[in-house]
């Protein structure tokens, strides 16, 4: 029995020395881990205690490191690890805590300094910051607001001061429990209120006039201003009616404005699974390095006497880096725009200091900095698709780099061999980053597009050869004047990517739509997908049963059967047949896009549409008052007037009204009335075989967190014809 421990414990102890070169990999794991447990709190813990926790951990680190196993020194680091990215997530959230707009106003006054400017398709939308709200002091007022413009405005510039009247609102809270949350997004972007004009704006002081406050505002200020030069530009020369969606796509992939593409061409590009492609990432930083590197080396190659002299390649490679630079910061420097450039960045330096450049120690490095500088973007799923596909691209492509097949594939020749493996890596490419990325696609956005590895072999090809080579052409004749000259071939090329993208998403089954994924499952599929990229024997595949329990998660997925937004504006039910139905299909259209893309439905009835089917008559009954709603043996009443209140308090076993319910109601076991809809926002309800009614509410999920926004006295609470 001792031989045969004493032998366990050495096959593990060879194991562990074996992978011990693996455990830098996990450093970002660890920092993220700090972060997620920070989010996971329903309270905002001390400011100290993240750093009480890292100094505790190295402390005993210290203290025990002579003596300690392997296994354990590996663990107290990971703590460590973790308390420093809970504190890096605290202190960020501390530093960038402003004052949020405590409740709606307007129409009102707005005086502000525009930061950000927008092209939509639907007009402008400008940040301001510095505002001035009417009837508001200055401690009350948000550090930056966003706000769109209708109508006809005047020729604005970032750095402009503008005035206008316009509605504003706090930033709105999540549609259902678990859905996007909006607040924390915007908390963390520093805006605290949002709205839209009523009428033009009037320029009170240009950006000749206005001074900025400091350098580094002057710099930020400029790069707004370029980018929004840019756009401009390209949207100008793209302005006939059947070229704007040209012209959205080409600002998209110039500088990372999206606001210009048409909804229908958004909605193809997501459907043929070509998404990625507008979103500034690894393979548009990584094809204008490439361009740049492999240009400036073949121009001094020209030159005999300078390529025999000097380092050329190490000169291409310092250009191409301040080109990347550039271009990322052009872009808005994004989360997988940073993660890119810190990617290429390594790679890059590598060729001038002679090292190995792309491996999952620059992501790891990569991972590692996005998180200590902006620990949210963990939450966020440009993180989380961007990473995922780079890391399973690695990991795969260094697997195969030390295979025969690959040291045999490097020895052939010829055109159609190298064609032939060119198609054969895209396609290699896209399966990989698809299935890397497709669990967090279903979690984030409820859809998987089947025929995405048709549309990228083609659209990928077209972009890389032929689209990108033309911006970076458009930028370096953009200073002249000249940019036409790439923009027009630039333009033929994303017009056929715009008709091959519309083309497979009008195949019939070109997305699965997929219910909204539990937390827990895609935190399972997480560690499976490292454990199976990070380490390279063969207890990797450990992995595998993780990945299956978070993707066999999405066959019990139960929707709730009752939903109601934050303000009685629009309830949802569901039917026998596991669809649900809306209280109306005109009111809060935006909440009941959300809840039917987490139920997994493109449309839905509503209830009056339903209640003319004869096997839902007996369900639901409505009057003027209300409706009584039959779920699994128990009674729903819905009120949407106060006459209704005190009938339905005697006979219904649960009651959810959209007024103020200001008696005593006690028979039923569960009452929502409009005054919990406004301290906890949107509700969703579970109802069981047993009458058990489980209920989840916004609020009381994300907990009392600073970028929670929850009501005060002054906000006005009306009654309101909800049903």
């Amino acid at each position: 029995m001792v031989d045969k421990l004493l032998k366990t414990s050495n096959k593990y102890n060879l194991l562990f020395e074996m992978e011990q070169s693996r455990f830098v990999l996990w450093t970002p794991v660890a920092l993220a881990a700090g972060i997620a447990f920070y989010f996971s709190l329903s309270f905002e813990p001390p400011l100290w205690s993240g750093i009480a926790g890292l100094f505790a951990s190295l402390l005993v680190l210290f203290l025990s490191k002579a003596r300690s196993a392997p296994v354990v020194t590996l663990v107290l680091v990971a703590v460590a690890l973790g308390c420093l990215g809970f504190s890096a997530a605290q202190w960020r959230t501390a530093l960038i805590n402003a004052p949020v707009l405590d409740h709606d106003r307007g129409p009102t006054s707005v005086e502000g300094r525009i930061v950000t400017l927008e092209f939509r398709a639907k007009g402008l939308r400008v940040t301001l910051d510095k505002p001035r709200i009417g009837g508001l002091g200055p401690q009350m007022t948000p550090e930056n607001i966003r706000i769109v413009l209708t109508g006809k405005q005047p020729d604005l510039k970032i750095g402009d001061w503008i005035w206008l009247r316009a509605k504003l609102s706090a930033p709105p809270a999540p549609a259902a429990p678990g859905a996007f949350d909006f607040q924390r997004r915007l908390f963390f972007s520093g805006i605290g209120a949002v709205g839209f004009s009523y009428g033009a704006a009037k320029v009170t002081a240009t950006v000749a006039s206005a001074a900025d406050t400091s350098l580094f505002q002057s710099t930020l200020g400029g790069l707004s201003r370029l980018r929004s030069l840019i756009g401009k530009r390209v949207l100008d020369g793209f302005a006939q009616a059947d070229q704007i969606a040209v012209g959205g796509v080409i600002q998209a992939l110039m500088t990372g404005a999206r606001g210009a593409i048409p909804e229908q061409v958004l909605d193809d590009f997501r459907d043929s699974g070509i998404a990625h492609l507008l979103a500034i990432s690894g393979l548009h930083i990584g094809l204008v390095a490439g361009i740049v590197f492999f240009g400036i080396r073949g121009l001094l190659a020209l030159f005999s006497p300078l390529a025999l002299t000097y380092p050329i390649k190490k000169w291409a490679a310092l250009v191409a880096l301040v080109c990347a630079f550039c271009y990322a910061l052009i872009a808005g420097a994004t989360v997988p725009t940073m993660r890119a450039f810190l990617m290429i960045g390594v790679v890059l330096l590598a060729v001038v200091f002679e090292r190995r450049g792309l491996s999952l120690r620059s992501i790891a490095f990569a991972a590692c900095v996005i998180l200590l500088i902006k620990p949210e973007s963990l939450l966020g799923a440009s993180f989380q698709l961007s990473f995922a596909a780079v890391t399973a691209l690695v990991a795969v492509y260094e697997a195969l780099s030390e295979s025969r097949w690959s040291k045999s594939a490097k020895a052939r020749r010829g055109f159609a061999k190298r064609l032939l493996l060119y198609i054969a890596g895209v396609a290699l490419t896209t399966l990989i980053a698809g299935a890397a990325t497709a669990p967090y696609a279903a979690f984030h956005f409820n859809r998987f597009a089947d025929f995405s590895l048709a549309t990228n072999l083609l659209a990928v090809p077209l972009t890389a050869l032929w689209i990108m080579p033309w911006a970076v052409v458009a930028f370096a004749l953009m200073p002249f004047g000249l940019e036409g000259l790439a923009l027009a071939p630039m333009g033929a090329g994303v017009a056929l990517v715009i008709e091959i993208a519309h083309e497979v998403a009008s195949w019939p089954g070109a997305v699965t739509l997929l219910p909204a994924m539990d937390t827990w499952a895609l935190m399972a599929i997480t560690v499976g997908g490292l454990w199976l990229c990070l380490w390279r024997k063969a207890w990797r595949w450990l992995g595998l049963p993780g990945i299956a329990a978070g993707l066999a998660s999405l066959l019990w997925v139960q929707g709730p059967d009752i939903l109601i937004d934050g303000k009685g504006r629009l309830l949802a039910l569901k039917d026998v047949h596991g669809e649900i139905t809306l209280s109306s299909l005109k009111t809060a259209k935006f909440t009941g896009k959300v809840w039917l893309r987490r139920a997994a439905q493109e449309q839905a009835l509503s209830w009056s549409q339903k209640m003319s089917q004869q096997d839902s008559s007996a369900k639901l009954a409505c009057d003027s008052q209300g409706c009584i709603y039959h779920i699994k043996g128990q009674s729903v009443a819905l009120v949407r007037r106060l006459g209704a209140v005190e009938e339905d308090c005697r006979s219904a076993d649960v009651l959810i009204a959209s007024v103020p319910v200001r008696i005593a109601c006690n028979n039923p076991k569960v009452v929502i009335d409009r005054f919990d809809l406004w301290r906890n926002g949107a509700h969703a309800l579970w109802f069981s075989e047993s009458g058990e009614v489980r209920i989840q509410s916004v609020n009381a999920s994300r907990g009392k967190r600073p970028w929670v926004h929850r009501p005060t006295r002054r906000n006005p609470v009306k009654v309101e014809d909800a049903l």
